[in-house]
């Protein structure tokens, strides 16, 4: 290490180190810092004078020690081996790290994010003499049963391939080289990216398709799309957590990145134990095979809060670039932008509102802005899409907080969680009221049969038309009761009723309800929307708002949702039942008069 790249430190303030003497540093450079060399990243200069977050603990470095610059920045290393791992939120593996020290991660541990040791087949895809630039895939690892891990000439490398052959690798072994205008360039199974950089990709697309999630007032009322971003603000005990888990589990990607950011570490607990026993309801193959966990628990060192979230979505630009679908969850951005508040006040920087820095809604907005479906550099010629959704906790469920107006403003999906229907015990807690998206347009292409789709957008507009009636007439029935307004109007209420606990609430625990494939979805709201336009023509017959309700297939349809689809037949035969049962009713109230 040449001795202009080590500095002293001057001064500690919690996670921040000051050091002086860092001649030539750059802004982001990873340095070591102290005597076990804890590792850090340089986030301000003055002259020699730099200021550095350290994703450790500083307790016990002192004035005097050293600070050794690496002279690179933060970067992940991106290969075969990312599927399945959880790492923290500087890609070091838990698991790895259990493994040679224990239960408890000793400070400056240095193992690096993918296996050394491991070996890889490698399959070639081109031919040598063949000419190749960044992004071109040149073969592929079958990393697990579900995710065939295309290998990429990296970023910045263009020329002809020689000596790629196929066999059995490791990350760093060469598979061939890369001759450049500037020499030879050695192929290895695995590249680094630093963090902060979002990977380049030849153009950028308009999402054109829904990303199913399988979970009934997302899909039908508030979609997003393949390469869309949402957020789920709400008060503690909303069950964001919830909503995140049940994305990750069941949403139709190839890839799952999960960040727990600054969360409980009980939380990632709980993930860990169930994505292994869950099955791929998209493949039948165990859910694990095609996810990345990220953990930075809230007993974590505060500023690796902030390169979690980075680290999460360069990984998950990484598979992004092969081709595939890829949707990050970040649980939760409020824990980020809290961590962005303590180095910001350590810093002494001016703060904004509420504490926080003054380029808070910057930074949340080229998070967000790194999602997005892209043609992928190099050839073949292929299609990505990076779909991120972020939870958001703001203190008492404030709406007005600054990490939400900020999200707010570059998110185009907003999933409001309410504290009054978890009390009720209505899960998934999202306020069909306030909450939107602007990807609604796309929900007709998700079905084979185009006016199947038309009809289910049509169905979930009429369906959203009666819930927002049902909250006027509900002020009404309060003040002068439910005998006062119209037949039809009970009507409505009914439906709406019907709507919310048989369609809208979804049980994320049981076998069949945890997961709506959108052609049972189809089928339910039809059904419910079925028993409404029955219930108006009786009602104008004659026929007793109260015998209407009463009748014994109302019980059919809140069942219907519990049916299995492989018994599809079964949810459409309640129709037939629907027509029998109300055309009795006209016969009684014929026979009557």
């Amino acid at each position: 290490m040449a001795e202009e790249k080590i500095g002293k430190i001057v001064k500690v303030a919690g996670p921040v180190v000051v050091a002086e003497g860092m001649t030539g540093a750059h802004m982001y450079d990873v340095v070591r810092v102290g005597e076990e060399n804890l590792i850090g990243e340089i986030v301000e200069l003055h002259g020699d004078r730099a200021s550095i977050q350290v994703y450790e603990d500083t307790v016990g470095i002192g004035p005097g020690e050293k600070v050794v610059n690496t002279g690179a920045p933060l970067s992940v290393e991106l290969g075969p081996g990312l599927i399945s791992n959880i790492y923290d939120g500087i890609q070091r593996p838990l698991s790895a790290l259990v493994e040679a020290q224990g239960s408890f991660i000793k400070r400056g541990s240095d193992i690096p994010g993918l296996p050394r040791d491991k070996k890889w087949t490698f399959e070639p895809s081109v031919d040598n003499g063949t000419e190749v630039h960044p992004g071109t895939v040149v073969g592929q690892v079958q990393e697990s049963t579900l995710v065939l891990h295309k290998i990429m000439v990296p970023p910045g490398v263009s020329g002809t391939v020689e000596g790629l052959k196929a066999g059995e690798y490791t990350v760093t072994d060469p598979i061939g080289t890369v001759k450049t205008k500037g020499g030879e360039h050695t192929l290895t199974l695995m590249q680094k990216w630093p963090v902060r950089r979002p990977r380049p990709v030849t153009r950028r697309l308009n999402p054109n398709r829904v990303l199913l999630t399988g979970q009934r007032v997302i899909d039908a009322f508030f979609p997003i799309a393949k390469g869309g971003t949402a957020c789920v603000p709400g008060p503690f005990g909303t069950g964001k957590t919830v909503v995140q888990h049940q994305l990750a589990k069941w949403v139709d990607a190839d890839i799952v990145v999960y960040v727990g950011c600054g969360e409980r570490g009980n939380e990632m607990t709980d993930v860990l134990k169930e994505f292994p026993e869950l099955t791929d309801p998209h493949s039948g193959e165990p859910l694990m095979k095609r996810v990345v966990l990220l953990a930075n628990t809230s007993d974590m060192p505060v500023a690796a809060r902030e390169a979690s979230v980075y680290t999460g979505i360069t990984i998950a630009e990484y598979f992004r670039d092969m081709g595939l679908s890829v949707g990050m969850m970040a649980d939760s951005t409020s824990r980020w932008a809290e961590a962005m508040r303590e180095i910001s006040t350590r810093l002494e920087e001016m703060p904004a509102e509420e504490g926080y820095p003054a380029y808070l809604g910057a930074r949340i907005a080229s998070f967000y802005e790194r999602a997005g479906r892209v043609v992928c550099s190099g050839a073949p010629e292929r299609e990505g899409a990076l779909s991120i959704i972020g939870a958001v906790s703001p203190p008492g469920g404030d709406l007005s907080d600054s990490v939400v107006q900020a999200t707010l403003h570059v998110v185009k999906v907003f999933w409001s969680l309410l504290a009054r229907l978890a009390q009720q015990r209505h899960f998934p807690a999202i306020d069909w009221l306030t909450s939107y998206s602007f990807y609604k347009q796309y929900l007709s292409e998700t079905f084979e049969n185009k006016e199947q789709g038309q009809e289910f957008a049509a169905m979930t507009q009429q369906a959203m038309t009666l819930l927002e009636q049902e909250s006027q007439l509900i002020e009404i029935v309060r003040l002068v009761g439910a005998e006062s307004i119209s037949a039809a109007d009970r009507m409505t209420l009914e439906t709406s009723k019907s709507i919310r606990e048989d369609f809208l609430h979804q049980n994320a625990f049981h076998k069949v309800d945890t997961y709506t494939p959108i052609e049972k979805q189809y089928d339910l709201l039809k059904l419910i929307l079925h028993f409404h336009k029955q219930g108006l023509a009786a009602i104008e017959n004659g026929v007793e708002t109260g015998d209407l309700f009463a009748l014994p297939v109302r019980e059919e349809i809140a069942r219907a949702k519990y049916l299995d689809y492989a018994e599809a037949e079964k949810i459409r035969g309640i129709e037939v039942t629907i027509d029998k049962q109300v055309k009795e009713l006209y016969s009684t109230v014929a026979s009557e008069s």
